[in-house]
């Protein structure tokens, strides 16, 4: 273990490409099949009940202060509802399912059973042990649950922690930056990594009026110009987001320490190119729309 400080830029490419095997089962048709086997059959549905199951038969409140960017109004039209249909220890068992699943469609079994797996596997959870819970209620929910056995599985909960972990603290910075969650899609999109506005649309609950709306108010700050492009000022304030969140993410990767998170970057590299070359995401997933 080390407690010196680290240069935060590789942590941050190290989160990225940890968080990328991650999020493939959010796109995986294995996640609704499972689900749908029990009962719960709406995309959105699904996607609540696999990523909120951790904190337990919450209401609609709770999730939408958890994950920031959703409107309520979405979120209340499936939460609490979806406990009377899957009780969250079953959504749990069925999101393990669906990512044994999903990462053995993408990545193949000899991938899931190699020495890289299980190496990769030990480095992500000696990171994870520099997580914090204060204040952290999605990554602390998540560490409450028990590491799988399977390397691939203990690989992929590890990069949830660290992503949950991550995600907690960049709200915390978000909040701080004076952006509501609809206001942080829109200029997490303007950079052109984030959603494009269809998926926003579709996944967050947000209409086309009210993101007009929402780019009118970045405007009147300057952060945005007449064509709905970052200014300088937006730019800037994005950068600082990131800057910021580094430093609030820090603790993980400082115990990792810098060789670790090379070798850990490297890996999971290796996974995540593996994983988008079999199409793991909607081509029209990323970008300015």
């Amino acid at each position: 273990m080390t407690t010196a400080a680290i240069d935060r830029r590789p942590a941050r490419r190290c989160h990225n490409v940890l968080n990328s095997l991650h999020s493939t089962h959010y796109f995986s048709p294995d996640l609704g099949r499972e689900l749908g086997a029990l009962g719960v059959t709406d995309p959105r549905a699904v996607n609540f009940a696999a990523r909120a199951a951790a904190l337990g038969p919450v209401g609609a409140g709770a999730v939408t202060a958890a994950f920031y960017n959703y409107k309520h109004d979405l979120v209340a039209r499936h939460v609490p509802a979806v406990w009377s249909t899957v009780a969250p220890e079953q959504a749990l068992a069925a999101r393990a399912r669906a990512v044994d699943a999903t990462l053995r469609r993408l990545l193949g079994d000899r991938v899931l059973a190699s020495a890289e797996m299980a190496e990769a596997a030990g480095l992500a959870l000696r990171a994870a042990e520099g997580c914090t819970r204060a204040a952290r209620p999605l990554y602390s929910a998540h560490a409450d649950l028990p590491v799988p056995g399977a390397p691939h599985l203990a690989y992929w909960h590890a990069a949830t922690l660290l992503r949950e972990h991550r995600g907690d603290g960049h709200l915390a910075v978000l909040m701080a930056a004076g952006l509501d969650g609809l206001e942080a899609l829109v200029t997490h999109t303007a950079t052109g990594k984030g959603l494009t506005p269809k998926w926003v649309f579709g996944t967050r609950g947000w209409t086309r009026q009210e993101w007009d709306a929402a780019v009118a108010r970045l405007r009147e700050r300057g952060l945005l110009d007449a064509a709905g492009e970052l200014t300088e000022a937006g730019v800037a304030l994005r950068a600082e987001i990131e800057r910021e969140t580094d430093r609030l993410d820090a603790g993980p990767y400082e115990h990792l320490g810098e060789p670790g998170i090379a070798r850990l970057t490297e890996l999971g590299t290796a996974f995540a190119r593996t994983a988008l070359g079999a199409g793991a995401f909607p081509a029209d997933l990323l970008g300015k729309g």
